[in-house]
């Protein structure tokens, strides 16, 4: 029993949010095999497996390259910072090198020792005192092997020899596509005691890094797969959506929209930790709003964090003076801070990264972002909700008050709110729309829902001046507004209406 206790031990990677998907890191003492495509991140995987290692855990590596040279690899890992030079020279780090010379042209098939390539690691891992061992990549070896049942053999032959040395051993595999074979040989998994999956996939022309945890021998991890990128400064970053837990805090305390009108229409205000969704078509007042609900923070002495990605900070900071909003002053004065960033600069999950960075910093007490469609049009839609999920669980868990802004593709209603029912991760919605009356374009305002609180169900007209906005008195005689289906009800048919309601209560 106790034999069986010690394999289900594990052993933290260190890579961020991947201990947590694998419920602890990878199996102690067993080897993982790591595949996936070209381009996946496989190299820069099990470089980062053994530099966390070092960094955070003080647990010396070794790594066996079969490709790359070893100067290869230092030279590549240093754009992130990483200096393996200096480990090597702490006696942290070991290289075997396994990988071909350049002058070798011709390869005999069959002819690898792997024998005295075990004899290499293990003086390797004892030279350093190694717990941890990465393997990149196999492949590069097998290709010389016609016969799959010795690749096989010898895989086994490997995984065994990990296993005696006592070290958390990881090894990297060419896929050839994304969803299919899980290695190139079609036995590399059965050989190994564990399995994660690395893609690269193309999704309705966008490119989606994903990781999954296909086994694990004995012990348990999360399944299906999981969001990741490669940032520049801390390499591979996992985004679990199980991270998220159904345990914020709940709010009574009210804070200003920036209108006193629609605070009014609001029951009193926004909750302090509530996330509202601002919909409209282009032109309806989604900025102003977001303007007025940046300056109402400030005006409360609130720290107030802006990300912008449709206009220009130039353009931002122009409207806001229209509307009698010094934000250039704001800024200088330390109570708010505008980032502005075009969506296709980066990935969905680098910029929810940047977001929790900025935030984390500035801690701000309201956040606004205008708009979410800008930046739903750089993902799939999966990508997107998992984003919206992400980081209104980020948002809520630092009880701060958020305004998020969404385009609508129709001018006149007759659409959901969101195309992708992000609406339902909200905790308040505010409509706006265009009102076609006699020829002339009116605009009206609704508080469509208000999680926790009572809130005017009228539909008012409101209108845009250089002091922002007002909102005036509810729309009556016409119906369909929200459905883009206008139609005027003469005074009498409604007066009759309303007695027919008033006459069933």
């Amino acid at each position: 029993m106790a034999n069986v206790q010690k394999q289900m031990e594990k052993q933290l990677t260190g890579l961020e949010g991947f201990d947590l998907i694998s419920n602890g890191g990878l199996p102690k003492g067993r080897t993982t095999l790591l595949a996936g495509t070209a381009g996946s991140a496989k190299t820069l995987f099990a470089v980062q497996f053994l530099i966390a290692g070092i960094v955070k855990f003080q647990q010396p590596g070794v790594f066996v390259t079969f490709e790359e040279s070893p100067e290869d690899i230092r030279r590549n890992v240093l754009s992130f910072g990483w200096d393996i030079a200096a480990w090597e020279r702490q006696g942290q780090w070991a290289f075997v090198d396994a990988s071909p010379y350049p002058v070798e042209d011709v390869v005999v098939v069959g002819n690898f020792d792997f024998g005295a390539l075990m004899a290499r690691i293990e003086h390797a891992v004892n030279s350093v005192g190694a717990s941890r061992v990465a393997m990149d990549s196999l492949g590069a070896i097998f290709s010389q092997f016609e016969d799959v049942a010795k690749v096989r053999r010898e895989l086994f032959r490997i995984t065994s020899g990990m296993r005696k040395l006592g070290v958390t051993a990881l090894m990297t595999a060419e896929r050839t596509q994304e969803y299919g074979d899980i290695a190139r040989y079609g036995v590399e998994e059965f050989v190994a005691d564990n399995v994660i999956i690395l893609r690269n996939a193309l999704e309705e022309e966008k490119r989606r890094r994903t990781v999954e945890i296909l086994k694990f021998r004995g012990t348990q991890h999360q399944k299906g797969q999981f969001s990741f990128t490669v940032r520049p400064d801390d390499g591979i970053t996992i985004i679990p959506l199980s991270a998220i837990e159904l345990k914020q805090k709940s709010s009574d305390i009210r804070t200003t929209s920036g209108n006193g009108e629609l605070d009014a229409m609001c029951g009193g205000g926004f909750f302090r930790d509530s996330i509202v969704l601002v919909s409209g078509a282009t032109g309806t007042g989604k900025t102003l709003m977001t303007t007025e609900f940046m300056a109402g923070g400030v005006r409360n002495n609130e720290r107030s964090l802006l990300f912008a990605y449709e206009e220009s900070r130039e353009q931002l900071f122009r409207n806001a003076n229209g509307w009698g909003v010094d934000f250039d002053a704001m800024e200088q004065d330390g109570r708010m801070r505008v980032v502005c960033a075009y969506p296709e600069t980066a990935s969905l999950e680098d910029h929810l990264l940047h977001m929790k960075s900025v935030i984390a910093e500035f801690q701000p007490n309201r956040v606004a972002i205008d708009s979410l469609s800008a930046l739903e049009r750089i993902a799939t839609n999966k990508t997107f909700r998992e984003f919206v999920i992400g980081l209104t669980s980020y948002i809520k868990h630092q009880e701060v008050a958020a305004l998020f802004t969404s385009t609508t593709p129709s001018l006149m209603g007759g659409q959901s709110v969101t195309d992708t029912h992000i609406s339902t991760l909200t905790d308040s919605i505010i409509l706006l729309r265009y009102v076609e009356m006699f020829g002339e374009m009116r605009r009206g305002l609704t508080v469509l829902k208000m999680r926790g609180s009572m809130h005017d169900k009228d539909i008012r007209e409101f209108t845009i001046d250089h002091s922002g906005m007002h909102i005036g008195k509810p729309f009556r005689n016409i119906i369909g507004i929200l459905s883009g289906n206008l139609l005027h009800v003469p005074p009498a048919d409604m007066d009759r209406i309303e007695s027919l309601f008033q006459q069933g209560a």
